[in-house]
């Protein structure tokens, strides 16, 4: 039997996402995308209540397309505010529409989602070392700068909570405890040998 981060419990959703793709460093813009809107949703929320509705996001947000979404008018964002299959929250609806129009600006500046937000860990992934769950930070310093900088450049929901759930999620820090299966397969694939 594997030994996961103790957050994950026996939902098959929770130990898929856990497995495959939490932790995992993300250099596509796409994906990155979808995961800044994704947390950004999340807000208030459980994960869980999010993973079970991302189909349904990819299908409702023309499967994460900024240049779609930021021509997102009122009368599509009513359309959204409709839909059952997502979290009908008009701010956060309206928030995803900013966010779009926010990250193209950025991958104009910069070239690219990825050369930008990767800064902040000086483009590679922070790996910690937790040996309990209680003692992984909801928030750092480092989330904190990109939720100001994020803030100044036009996007809604990026606090500095949510901006850590980003960079754990994207792999933009390695947050699995030590005695997950995990930690070590992630830490292997980016190059780090050993404890």
């Amino acid at each position: 039997m594997k030994t996961r981060c103790g957050w994950v419990g026996s939902d098959s959703l929770y130990i898929e996402y856990h497995d495959k793709e939490w932790g995992v460093p993300s250099h596509d813009d796409q994906k990155l995308f979808e995961f800044i809107i994704l947390e950004g949703v999340q807000a208030g929320l459980s994960w869980q209540t999010i993973l079970k509705k991302r189909g349904n996001y990819r299908k409702a947000f023309n499967g994460f397309d900024p240049q779609k979404i930021a021509k997102y008018d009122a009368t599509r964002i009513k359309e959204l505010l409709s839909d059952s299959g997502i979290i009908r929250n008009r701010l956060k609806v309206e928030a995803a529409v900013q966010n779009a129009k926010a990250f193209l600006a950025v991958q104009k500046e910069f070239g690219s989602f990825d050369a930008y937000i990767w800064r902040f860990v000086h483009g590679k992934p922070v790996v910690n070392r937790w040996k309990e769950l209680s003692k992984i930070p909801s928030k750092t310093s480092v989330s904190s700068a990109m939720s100001r900088d994020l803030k100044v450049r036009g996007f809604k929901f990026v606090g500095p909570i949510i901006c850590h759930a980003f960079m754990q999620a994207v792999g933009m820090v390695n947050d699995h405890t030590v005695d997950c299966f995990r930690y070590q397969e992630i830490k292997a694939a980016i190059g780090i040998e050993g404890e």
